[in-house]
């Protein structure tokens, strides 16, 4: 083990000596990437809340301020940026209807159809959380260089690309 070690080399360690039969190179990977992502959940979570939303509406609101101006998709668009089914989708969207953060309208190009629209309130809300987690995501990988960030997310898109099919 180098100087610097930490609790997944300590597991590591204790099961290559337990099983030195086995090859624990993906628990050094997988591991780490699961107990970094305990932290980044918190970091999240703790983002959320200052701006006074739960996870679940930060993932409706986003979807909604990323489509850009007027801020509006469909709640097909909806259901297909945030994979929940279309029963939890309406409650969703009448629940941040009912706190005035999106609101529906017709479709103008569909006349039996909706669109959901974030309101300004939304729009406050949104912008601030994502302040919050750029702010908090980068103070989690503060001891990093940037060619080191660089490089990371290039090898994790890479192993991500094998599951997004």
């Amino acid at each position: 083990m180098s100087a610097e070690s930490d609790e997944v080399d300590r597991i590591v360690g204790a099961w290559s000596a337990q099983r030195p039969d086995l090859d624990f190179s993906p628990l050094e990977v997988l591991s780490r990437v699961d107990r970094l992502s305990r932290h980044l959940d918190r970091a999240r979570r703790e983002a959320f809340r200052r701006s006074e939303l739960e996870p679940w509406e930060w993932d409706v609101l986003s979807a909604l301020r990323r489509a850009g101006e007027p801020f509006q998709l469909s709640p097909k668009q909806l259901l297909q940026q945030t994979l929940v089914s279309s029963g939890t989708m309406t409650n969703r969207i009448d629940r941040l209807v009912g706190r005035r953060l999106v609101r529906r309208e017709s479709d103008p190009g569909d006349g039996r159809g909706i669109l959901v629209t974030l309101t300004d309130e939304g729009r406050t809300r949104v912008d601030a959380a994502i302040t919050r987690l750029v702010d908090a995501e980068a103070v989690l990988l503060e001891s990093l260089s940037r060619a080191d960030r660089d490089r990371l997310a290039a090898l994790l898109r890479k192993l991500s690309l094998g599951f997004d099919v």
